[in-house]
């Protein structure tokens, strides 16, 4: 491992930190930020009612933005948590070339209950500049607690 790739892997890490800092906060444009302007964020593995696919930042945008308003049905809000904080551990950065990379990333959900979901994160980033940017990730859902403060935030957001 050289230098370069190296610093490849921090900048890596650092987009993930980025993306998660800026999810929990619902902090919108510091989200899409992380995505190339063609990025997809899509759910993985999970039943239809959990599933998702947005592409390109306005469409991420758009999804993120329904999230802190209410259900217009019920004024339900998206979810039950007061907060959420996601845990990255785990990752595998692997270089198919220069300029683009591919990651598995393991990360738990933490709300009001503790521990309330976890799953991977599959990504393929590409180089931006100095940057490198998720062109798209796959979330993968492998377990929510039986009491999680998220089973309704996926349908509510949409």
């Amino acid at each position: 491992m050289d230098l370069s790739e190296v610093l490849a892997r921090e900048a890596i890490r650092h987009t993930m930190a980025r993306y998660t800092h800026a999810g929990d906060r619902l902090r919108v444009d510091d989200f899409i930020a992380v995505f190339t302007e063609d990025g997809i964020l899509q759910s993985e593995g999970v039943e239809d009612i959990d599933s998702f696919h947005y592409q390109g930042r306005s469409e991420i945008a758009s999804w993120l933005t329904r999230w802190p308003e209410r259900a217009a049905d019920d004024a339900a809000p998206t979810h039950a948590a007061s907060f959420v904080r996601h845990h990255l551990s785990t990752s595998l950065i692997e270089f198919d070339d220069p300029g683009t990379a591919r990651a598995r990333t393991y990360w738990t959900a933490y709300t009001d209950i503790g521990q309330d979901h976890c799953g991977m994160y599959l990504d393929k980033f590409k180089q931006t500049g100095n940057d490198w940017l998720i062109a798209h990730r796959r979330i993968r859902l492998d377990w929510r607690a039986s009491n999680s403060l998220f089973t309704t935030a996926i349908t509510r957001s949409r």
